[in-house]
């Protein structure tokens, strides 16, 4: 029986190659400081360091599959903000079919799927249309007596099946990164094993010269500056209510 091999690096696969950046970008400036210390570290070493960040990236994240990921969240964005007026107009038929004496709109799945829109709810989007589309079924002919016309309905099928379809290819995706990941998990943990070569000696060099330099060699620390630059800027998405 084979042995499973562990990660030796403390964060997410994605996140280790641009911690590496970080530390590559701090070794390149410090260069001569480095090299003074041993010569071991020169040019080559800088460029055999910034190369190995380089295949890890396109390990974890290939370009292609990047790409397809950003479709699938713009489609799937797009598929919420489209189907904002379609909810209005069907809380509109069920409140003029008078259904709310024998369903609310929050049963009706009405409310969820507004909440689910406003937070970006992939899958609690599945979930409310899954209930709205049972209850359209339901109430079809009460809702028709009204004016809801076909296509309505057909959105909020076509909706449902576009999210469920993409929900999975992203899945699909992120998995098959990780199975890449882990057949290649001898070179990322020899790039990591590079990056703490390089902290330990900028640790060194600036313990007591220049704390904000160790900082700068600190994992941790870098850890929380790719957590900074990846944390998306809060937006608030404004849901029209009727």
């Amino acid at each position: 029986m084979g042995t499973i091999q562990t990660r030796d690096y403390n964060c997410k696969d994605e996140e280790l190659a641009p911690i590496c950046n970080y530390a590559a970008n701090g070794l390149n400036r410090d260069l001569g400081d480095f090299s003074a210390f041993s010569p071991n570290f020169n040019n080559d070493y800088l460029s055999g360091f910034r190369t190995r960040i380089l295949s890890a990236s396109d390990l974890v994240e290939p370009q292609s599959e990047t790409q397809e990921l950003k479709i699938i969240t713009l489609r799937f964005h797009s598929t919420l903000d489209g189907l904002i007026d379609s909810l209005n107009r069907l809380a509109g038929y069920i409140t003029l079919a008078k259904l709310e004496q024998t369903i609310s709109l929050a049963d009706f799945g009405i409310k969820y799927l507004r909440k689910s829109i406003a937070l970006g709810d992939a899958e609690g989007f599945i979930q409310a249309l899954h209930t709205i589309n049972g209850n359209i079924s339901k109430y079809k002919d009460v809702l028709k007596a009204q004016g809801m016309p076909d296509d309505l309905v057909a959105r909020f099928i076509n909706a449902a099946i576009t999210v469920a379809e993409d929900k999975q290819k992203q899945f699909t995706i992120i998995s098959n990164r990780k199975r890449i990941v882990q057949n290649n998990l001898d070179s990322f943990n020899g790039l990591y094993g590079q990056l703490n070569e390089i902290l330990k000696v900028g640790k060194i060099l600036y313990k007591t010269t220049d704390p904000l330099k160790v900082k700068e060699y600190t994992f941790s620390e870098l850890k929380k500056q790719v957590h900074r630059e990846a944390k998306p800027a809060p937006a608030v998405k404004k849901v029209p209510v009727t």
